[in-house]
């Protein structure tokens, strides 16, 4: 059969439509129906990073495909502040935030990270996955945004210098130490005649190599992956503050999931956290050798003389007026008398 050129040209037009009509066709088939961001403040080697990279391919295999979660680490979307506004906006879908800087929103939740409280994890994971972490969500979903029920892990916040090992309360007067955006951690370190900057955590690097503060305060993990020993000397494990993420969803974009798929994302979401408190713990156990082999120095000072002194100052009882009795109530029934 001979094909003229004109029909031949025809037969080539029609091939080309059909095929522009069909390839975005294809395309959308391939693409997820809900495709949201997550974003954090931590470097992508981090152990909630790594978990979630995981939980986010469990929940697209269970969804066959239809939930498309995409991991943005290490500030990449902007500073924790940011972040809070995007999550509240719906520019995020997804974010996890400190209990302590989620406290400008939702007061109640820095309550964890009140000074010296929890002696070990087994009291923070009573009380977190306990009544305490109850109230605290119920507090959070009132502010308008949604929450995860398990807390994921941050670790214990430790002291490093440049200047100083800190030995006692005494070492912190006027020292100039760089804290989270927080009220909290000011009050804290105020009580101890310290000098506190506020400071979000993309800056802390540079804040320390400049000397803008003398030191800083956070978990050894974070101290390792921030590598934050290039630019201090000491480590005196304080132990001062227990701190963990909430994972926050937008509510809007929560609620346009369907009832099933809700269930299966906030599933795997649970299951990474708990997976990634096991990380952080045996992370923060081999970490300390690490840092010592890069240069840091440790020491371990006692906890009374500053737990005294916070007591003397008032922070305690400050702190339990501003929470009121309910939340203060249920911290003391999991870790004793402070007030």
């Amino acid at each position: 059969m001979n094909f003229s050129r004109r029909s031949l040209l025809k037969a080539s037009a029609a091939a080309a439509a059909i095929g522009g009509i069909g390839a975005p066709w294809v395309a959308r088939a391939a693409e997820a129906e809900f495709k949201y961001k997550y974003a954090n403040n931590l470097p992508d080697t981090h152990p909630l990073n790594v978990r979630a990279r995981e939980m986010s391919a469990a929940i697209k295999a269970e969804t066959d495909g239809k939930v498309q979660i995409d991991v943005f680490p290490n500030n990449q979307l902007g500073s924790d502040t940011d972040m809070l506004s995007q999550i509240r906006a719906g520019g995020v879908e997804f974010f996890t935030l400190s209990g302590l800087i989620l406290s400008t929103l939702v007061p109640a939740a820095s309550i964890n990270g009140i000074g010296f409280a929890f002696p070990d994890y087994e009291t923070v994971w009573k009380a977190m996955d306990g009544e305490l972490g109850g109230y605290v969500r119920g507090e959070i979903q009132k502010a308008g945004l949604m929450v995860m029920d398990k807390i994921w892990d941050n670790g214990f916040r430790q002291t490093t210098s440049s200047t100083k090992p800190i030995s006692g309360p005494d070492d912190f007067k006027g020292f100039k130490i760089r804290v989270p955006v927080s009220p909290l951690w000011t009050s804290m370190f105020k009580a101890f005649d310290a000098a506190p900057a506020s400071i979000n955590f993309s800056e802390v690097y540079s804040a320390l190599q400049t000397k803008v503060v003398e030191g800083q305060e956070n978990p050894l993990a974070l101290i390792s992956t921030a590598k934050l020993y290039e630019v201090q000397k000491y480590c005196s494990l304080t132990n001062h503050m227990w701190d963990g993420f909430w994972f926050l969803a937008n509510r809007r974009a929560w609620e346009k999931l369907p009832p099933d798929v809700r269930t299966i994302v906030a599933k795997h979401i649970n299951a990474a956290a708990v997976k990634e408190r096991e990380d952080t713990a045996k992370l923060n156990a081999t970490v300390k050798e690490e840092l010592t082999a890069k240069g840091l120095l440790f020491n371990q000072p006692p906890v009374m003389p500053f737990r005294d002194k916070l007591r003397s100052a008032g922070f305690y009882a400050e702190w339990k007026g501003k929470y009121g009795d309910q939340a203060w109530s249920l911290l003391e029934k999991s870790v004793g008398k402070l007030a």
